[in-house]
């Protein structure tokens, strides 16, 4: 960490000093926080974190450096990284670079050695807004008029932005590290999943159990989906406001005619819920981070859960053909939700991980299940 000063400026007038923590400028987004431990190279290569500003509160950030292997995207999807303490060597066999010159080469500017804590509880008290990172002399106030003038995440479709412009495929699953290598199991199944801006361990997940899966981008039709004769459909995660992506609720309304199983993760799960009847909000300050329980209202039993969103579910006026299954135990909100009678269903929360505990990994099973 370098000497040169830096500042964040939020778009209510507070500002915090510190120091310059990679690439050198300025950058604007909606400043949030992730409460996870470890996991910091997923984290910013999570496209659902697309134009958003993260503050870690874990604060020894980068001792594990950064390598391939952890990508959950092709690039860093965060506008500016905020962090207490960070490392200064790294220590790890697997590292293949270091956190701070990684940060440099993708052009992503942060800032160091601030009250992390303190902000945190701003922003717990004040609800998520938009902030402005400056390392490069920009003036304070300019700073401020650049937070104030800048769009926040609502009504904004991010969706249409990070997700692929074409068909793909994915075959390569978890990683063994017995035989350090990416396993490829046999695969029995079809699932097209839609690509709202997905996490790579999502489709390891699902190649796991044996499924093929084939991608499509999220403007993909109904009857382009069909074409391809799926077993199951997935809704993946994403950015962004929910009902601003239009084009996807229509589609899914459409694929809810045929009797094909649906699993929805995060973004997947609010879409189909605006497709079943339901709508969505914005969060005060959302929820982030690797240690979130969540209660199963079917079962009773308690998972502690990787999170990753700004929106939820309002749960006001649930049809009678969906029946709730998942609450957040910090705030009661919806979770996970099922259609009755129906192989459909979806959760709010992350079961892939990466980073987070792996309470919620039978979801994959019960997915692959339903296509048998």
């Amino acid at each position: 960490m370098n000497n040169r000063q830096a500042q964040l400026v939020l778009a209510d007038g507070r500002i915090f000093h510190g120091q310059a923590y990679g690439a050198i400028g300025h950058s604007v987004g909606e400043v949030c926080f992730n409460t996870s431990m470890t996991g910091y190279q997923e984290i910013l290569t999570d496209p659902s974190y697309t134009d958003q500003i993260m503050t870690f509160t874990y604060p020894h950030i980068g001792n594990v450096g950064i390598n391939d292997a952890d990508m959950e995207s092709d690039a860093v999807s965060v506008r500016g990284v905020i962090v207490r303490a960070p490392s200064r060597i790294t220590s790890n066999y697997r590292a293949e670079g270091d956190f701070e010159a990684w940060l440099q080469q993708q052009g992503v500017v942060g800032i160091a050695g601030i009250d992390t804590r303190a902000l945190v509880r701003h922003l717990r008290d004040n609800g998520a807004q938009t902030g402005v990172i400056v390392s490069d002399g920009l003036s304070e106030q300019d700073a401020l008029n650049m937070a104030r003038g800048w769009d926040d995440l609502e009504g904004r479709d991010l969706v249409g932005q990070v997700s692929r412009k074409q068909n793909d495929s994915w075959d390569i699953g978890s990683y063994d590290l017995n035989a350090v290598a990416y396993e490829t199991p046999a695969q029995h199944k079809h699932v097209v999943a839609f690509d709202y801006g997905c996490k790579r361990n999502i489709f390891r997940k699902l190649t796991d159990r044996g499924l093929r899966v084939s991608i499509v981008p999220a403007q993909a039709t109904a009857a382009e989906v069909l074409a391809l004769k799926p077993d199951g459909i997935f809704l993946s995660n994403g950015p962004g406001d929910p009902a601003a992506v239009g084009y996807a609720v229509e589609t899914i309304r459409e694929l809810l005619k045929t009797d094909t199983p649906i699993f929805g993760i995060c973004m997947g799960h609010q879409l189909l819920s605006q497709a079943l009847g339901l709508t969505t909000f914005k969060l005060k300050f959302g929820h982030r981070g690797g240690n979130h329980p969540v209660k199963d209202e079917t079962t009773g039993k308690i998972e502690i859960t990787s999170q990753n969103h700004g929106f939820a579910v309002r749960d006001d006026a649930v049809p009678d053909h969906v029946e709730i299954t998942h609450r957040s135990l910090f705030d009661g909100t919806v979770e996970g939700l099922r259609v009755k009678n129906r192989p459909v269903f979806s959760v709010q929360y992350h079961p892939e991980a990466s980073p987070g505990p792996h309470d919620a990994d039978y979801l994959f099973d019960r997915f692959a299940d339903l296509l048998k």
